[in-house]
């Protein structure tokens, strides 16, 4: 399968790595056609690993995947472009998270999502919400975290809930472990989660961690 990947940070690397690895081509987006870090990750990987910008990035993936910084990812998905999206499955991984005044901060928070401005602003794509709740590393190695921990996806479209289900599948999640929260509001729960999450690494010292969800009955 062809994915288009935007980001170029650890995330968007990352992920786009492990999909080149699991034999799917990979277009990883950047601002400028000319980005160093996006072309020295396409030499180094090779094979069916690309660099472009955002556009080329969402044009060429059968689905996209959101790993830039929540704070800038509505601009680079206008960047990338409404047509380019229209119709795919859009996983967003991001978080609205910065660090003002040394502490974090969420924006939007409580009464909205980036996950559902997302869908609002493009309304053609079939978003979904999922991975945004662990570490990089921890997303294509849930081995990392012993124990039958789970992730969480959420959006309005089930098909395409299904296709990243299956997707995470590929990336080591089994289908057991990924519980479908409901429609695309239930980003709110998910990114409202990360300043738990940060001060949990903080404590322990690393940031291999997630939660696993028991229930009676």
């Amino acid at each position: 399968m062809r994915y288009g990947v935007l980001g170029t940070g650890e995330v968007g690397r990352t992920l786009a790595g492990r999909l080149v690895e699991l034999g799917h081509e990979v277009t990883l987006g950047s601002r400028t056609a000319d980005n160093p870090v996006a072309r020295e990750w396409a030499t180094a990987v090779a094979g069916r690993a690309h660099a472009g910008t955002f556009a080329r990035a969402a044009e060429a993936g059968e689905a996209v995947i959101n790993a830039v910084s929540g704070r800038v990812a509505l601009d680079a998905l206008r960047a990338a472009g409404a047509a380019h999206l229209d119709g795919k499955i859009l996983v967003d991984v991001c978080n609205p998270l910065s660090f003002e005044g040394g502490l974090p901060r969420l924006d939007p928070v409580e009464s909205d999502s980036m996950g559902e401005r997302i869908q609002r602003a493009f309304p053609g794509a079939r978003v979904v919400k999922t991975l945004n709740t662990v570490n990089f590393k921890v997303m294509v190695d849930p081995g990392r975290v012993p124990g039958e921990h789970h992730m969480f996806v959420c959006g309005e479209d089930a098909a395409a809930k299904q296709r990243v289900t299956a997707w995470l599948g590929e990336l080591g999640w089994p289908a057991a472990r990924v519980l479908d929260l409901g429609g695309i509001a239930a980003a709110r729960a998910t990114e409202m989660y990360l300043p738990l999450w940060l001060r949990m690494s903080r404590v322990f010292g690393h940031a291999d961690l997630n939660v696993e969800v028991r229930r009676a009955g």
